[in-house]
């Protein structure tokens, strides 16, 4: 995820000053220092970083912290503070004010703009529950059109195309009139793109942006190309007058500097961030969550709502109920595990919790991706009535799973064994008071906000 190597240099450079009594000019300037070096490395513009030290600087050196104050939680919260403003202060949403209201996607070929736009689509549809529409307006790259109206069909949301033959100003104009005719109340459209920024293609946004009269002109910039992202971003600012952007594959292994300066070159805030490949893998992005995340702090709001989004409720309320009454099975344990499958990567759940980072650090995804497949697998070849009744499951029933799941014995008593433990572990909590407490968190979990969409399939039933 970006900003990893960030955080663990921030978190030892916070760690110079722990124990000091006071913030003082001496033990300030060795963090200082150790911030600097972790911001440079970080491929943070220099004169961003110049500006956030001497503000980090004369905060903790002001007169209200110099007395009886925890030198180093005052710096988290002083540095802490600082990345908000530099990352944007709040959250920079979408102005949505008419019907159709129109989004304008722009950006280099290679950035994830199609994908991008599929993946906002998803979010305005299930998150606001708005009619969308998609509108293929890249004609430069032959595959576009066909990519969209394949993302169109994977989200649910149509797709508007008049092929190649027709020109793009045309083609958003004759959109612009069928979004109105049909009541849609976002229009999202999917512009041509370059390898590079050149006349033409900008002459061809500018004329698309002067038909449309677009309420957001979104950029997609690529977060592994580092400071190209504030190059990229100053152009297509200067010529569209962009209203924020997209930062994709902000689940790589990029240093984050671009995401961290762009806001204070360029004005232009980011808006969204692409975590993964898969059409659900967007977020809303967060300023103070995000500050949360690279000081170690974790994220436990963005968490909650992946959780909300993502998970059946149902299921794990059936069987967190299941765990407690004892009759907890491995069918129940198969649904848990699509469940965790559902959230994504486990080290960067990790990630979101408070103090959970350097256990994150000891995850190898694909390692425990792996081992969940073979699981799954162990369970699958199982027959119903093993599952609900693994007592039976004898040397001669172990061996007819194993070679069914394509692994050994070993395996499957290893899950099993995991299986046993599990259901003791609860069983533990439960002599030690623990039904209420699960009772309780049950309960309270049932007052969280409710997902628009889940209601709506509740009253079709």
């Amino acid at each position: 995820m970006a900003f990893d190597q960030l955080t663990e240099r921030l978190s030892l450079a916070v760690k110079k000053i722990s124990g000091q009594a006071t913030l003082t000019e001496k033990n300030m300037e060795e963090m200082l220092r150790e911030v600097r070096l972790a911001l440079l490395e970080a491929d943070v513009n220099i004169k961003v970083i110049q500006s956030f030290l001497e503000s980090v600087k004369e905060k903790s050196l002001g007169k209200d912290v110099l007395r009886n104050v925890n030198a180093s939680n005052m710096v988290v919260k002083i540095v802490h503070d600082e990345l908000v403003e530099l990352l944007g202060e709040k959250e920079a949403t979408l102005s949505l004010l008419k019907k159709p209201s129109i989004i304008m996607m722009v950006g280099l070929q290679g950035t994830g703009k199609t994908t991008s736009a599929a993946k906002i689509a998803r979010f305005l549809k299930t998150r606001e529950n708005k009619k969308v529409l998609l509108v293929a307006a890249d004609l430069v790259r032959p595959a576009a059109i066909e990519q969209l109206k394949v993302l169109g069909q994977s989200v649910d949301v149509e797709v508007f195309s008049l092929g190649i033959e027709t020109k793009t100003v045309e083609t958003v104009k004759r959109a612009k009139e069928y979004a109105i005719l049909h009541q849609f109340d976002v229009m999202i459209v999917d512009t041509a793109g370059r390898l590079h920024i050149d006349e033409s293609l900008m002459d061809e946004l500018v004329a698309v942006k002067e038909e449309l009269q677009s309420d957001e002109i979104l950029l997609t910039v690529d977060a592994m190309t580092g400071q190209d992202i504030v190059t990229v971003a100053t152009s297509f600012h200067q010529s569209l007058k962009t209203t924020g952007l997209v930062v994709t594959k902000f689940d790589g292994d990029s240093r984050g500097g671009g995401v961290l300066s762009v806001r204070t070159l360029t004005s232009v805030p980011v808006k969204f961030v692409a975590t993964g490949e898969k059409v659900e893998d967007l977020e809303l992005f967060y300023p103070d969550r995000m500050a949360s995340r690279i000081l170690g702090m974790g994220d436990i709001l963005t968490l909650v709502e992946q959780a909300e989004e993502k998970l059946d409720a149902e299921k794990s309320m059936k069987g967190a109920q299941r765990l407690m009454d004892g009759s907890f099975t491995l069918e129940d344990m198969l649904d848990q595990f699509e469940q965790m499958n559902k959230l994504g990567s486990i080290a960067n759940l990790l990630k979101m919790v408070p103090g959970a980072n350097q256990l994150a650090a000891q995850i190898n995804d694909e390692q425990a991706a792996a081992s969940m497949k073979r699981s799954k697998a162990i369970i699958l070849s199982m027959t119903k009535e093993e599952r609900n009744n693994p007592s039976l499951l004898r040397a001669a029933r172990k061996s007819r799973i194993a070679r069914g799941s394509g692994t050994d014995v070993a395996e499957v008593n290893r899950l099993l064994s995991q299986f046993e433990k599990t259901k003791e572990q609860m069983k533990m909590m439960m002599r030690m008071g623990g039904q209420n407490a699960f009772g309780g968190a049950m309960k309270a979990g049932s007052n969280t906000r409710p997902n628009p969409n889940k209601k709506k399939k509740k009253k079709k039933k």
